[in-house]
């Protein structure tokens, strides 16, 4: 006799890691997530919550540490950046001094 699937059974929300299936966000999901990405200061700390998260959807937590890590690289090439442009500014203010 062929075992059917119980369909009447309520999905797991068991987000652990070794989890196989992660539930699909929703557009609406999605729609809100970056509406708030929109608002200072609360995206960056939302993205620190959601990458920190062991009970949100693994979707939105893999996108928040790539966001970060994106973060965490723009602010370096930003320094890089900076500090080439004060340093040619000081040059060139050094060589009308003299």
């Amino acid at each position: 006799m062929e075992q059917t699937p119980n369909y009447t059974q309520p999905p797991q929300r068991n987000y652990g890691r070794y989890n196989a299936e992660a539930p699909v966000m929703t557009v609406g999901n999605w729609i809100v997530t970056m509406l708030i990405m929109i608002v200072p200061i609360v995206n960056i700390v939302m993205l620190i919550v959601w990458a920190a998260s062991s009970n949100d959807n693994p979707n939105r937590k893999n996108w928040a540490i790539a966001q970060l890590i994106f973060v965490a690289i723009g602010i370096l090439v930003w320094i890089a950046l900076a500090g080439a442009i004060f340093s040619a500014l000081g040059d060139f203010a050094g060589a009308f001094s003299q």
